[in-house]
């Protein structure tokens, strides 16, 4: 199940490491590069709830086994693409495909571990989120620069092909077959609230993306001001049909969980920071400064390692430092990702500098994200376990993807409006981009210091 979720974190950053060379081989513009990044969030997050749901109602081994078919056919799709739509389309079904096989991970180990052990799975799950998504920049511009059999860019997708079919056949024969019982089958799916929750999150990311290159027309505009009566509408269509004794998309009680409120904020945050480092970054690295594929993959392992061994070791650190871990995190991750920005901001490379900064956005972001979510969940009674862990995993898309619009969109709008492309002016572009993402974790450094002082 952990394999399976660190394929599919995987696959929301490896995509970033090929952007350059898709956009050259199928003639895409920068928003068309967003929206093969951000179509597959879109799908994730918008669909993981009722991912949630349908585990409930038809079981969590079939509808597992179910999404990772989805998947690996569509990772197959993307890989054999032949333009820019093609991709999206297929990155949106392969969105869907995680969606359906995401949220059984979270589901049984709610379900199955309690106490200790369900706070070591949990803390298993946060690594393999952390890990996989900083790892996906690393794989993938591995498989870029190897230029498999003269594919460029398609074995970033292809790769999930092979382990897709090896899951499905070991899936089928060791996940327990009670997890295909459903305890809620009464329980519908809520249709309009979906219906309600796609348009808002649509009608809020297309703009972003593609408004800055069609010069913010009035339709953009007023796409943003109708995704906030969408999403005005879904709120008051939830609360009424939990009073009326309905399952909604997203159940009131699990908002007012002690905890739930503050963890949504934080996750968002910390996820729109990471989805904005990682595209921007990207962009500058193998836009401005010239990187191959391989060399802008391996600048970011100090950020895949440094979160990969916090997220797995923070649990047994001294009990005095536990409270303070979320906000400090923040902190570093603040302090870091304008430190990546400032050592940049010549045109340079950065040296050993731009290496300790990234080991400290991966440090800050793992404090910020594993602690946060381990939390949450690990208080969550078993009966709102489906809806808690579809609420958290939809937020920590939602994160990433409002990172990647509004982030990205950020960078390319201040590139743009410098003229003439370059190092420098990447720099220049990166550094307002770095200070932005900066400000938006130290919000979450406040956060965590409201909470602590309450």
């Amino acid at each position: 199940m952990l394999t399976a979720q660190f394929m599919a974190m995987l696959d929301v950053i490896i995509v970033n490491v090929a952007m350059p060379t898709i956009g050259s081989e199928l003639h895409a513009s920068g928003a068309g590069l967003q929206l093969v990044v951000a179509g597959y969030s879109i799908a994730y997050a918008v669909l993981l709830i009722t991912g949630a749901r349908l585990g409930d109602l038809l079981g969590h081994r079939r509808v597992h086994l179910a999404g990772l078919a989805l998947f690996t056919v569509a990772s197959l799709a993307c890989g054999l693409a032949q333009g820019t739509g093609e991709l999206i389309a297929f990155r949106v079904v392969q969105g869907a495909g995680s969606a359906l096989m995401i949220p059984q991970v979270l589901s049984l180990i709610q379900r199955t571990f309690v106490g200790e052990a369900r706070a070591r799975a949990l803390g298993a799950y946060a690594a393999v989120i952390a890990s996989g998504a900083a790892a996906g920049q690393v794989l993938g511009g591995m498989l870029v620069s190897a230029d498999l059999f003269g594919t460029g860019w398609r074995p970033v997708f292809l790769v999930n092909v092979p382990v897709g079919l090896v899951l499905l056949a070991v899936g089928s024969r060791v996940l327990p077959r009670d997890a295909a019982r459903a305890p809620e089958r009464s329980r519908g799916l809520d249709l309009p609230g979906l219906v309600l929750l796609a348009a808002a999150v649509s009608l809020f990311t297309v703009p972003l993306v593609l408004g800055q290159e069609e010069d913010w027309p009035l339709w953009s505009w007023l796409s943003l001001a109708v995704s906030v009566i969408c999403f005005a509408l879904f709120c008051a269509y939830e609360y009424r049909l939990a009073r009326r004794g309905g399952a909604p998309l997203i159940a009131p009680r699990v908002l007012r969980h002690p905890g739930i409120g503050v963890a949504i904020f934080r996750i968002a945050a910390v996820m729109a920071v990471n989805g904005g480092f990682l595209f921007a970054v990207t962009l500058h690295i193998q836009g401005g400064l010239g990187y191959t594929a391989l060399h802008a993959g391996l600048t970011f392992t100090p950020t895949a390692v440094a979160f990969g061994l916090v997220g797995l070791t923070w649990r047994s650190w001294p009990d005095m430092w536990q409270r303070a871990l979320i906000p400090v995190g923040f902190a570093i991750a603040a302090a870091s990702v304008a430190g990546v920005g400032w050592v940049l901001r010549d045109g340079g490379n950065g040296g050993l500098r731009l290496y300790v900064a990234f080991a400290g956005v991966g440090v800050g972001l793992a404090l910020s994200f594993s602690p946060t979510l381990t939390r949450a969940l690990a208080t969550v009674r078993p009966e709102d376990a489906a809806d808690a862990s579809g609420l958290l995993a939809t937020v920590t898309q939602l994160g990433q993807l409002i990172g990647v619009a509004a982030f990205g969109t950020l960078f390319l709008n201040r590139l743009e409006s410098l003229g003439a492309p370059g190092a420098y002016t990447s720099a220049e572009a990166l550094l307002a981009c770095m200070y932005a993402l900066a400000a938006t974790a130290t919000l979450g450094a406040v956060s965590g210091l409201v909470r602590r002082r309450r």
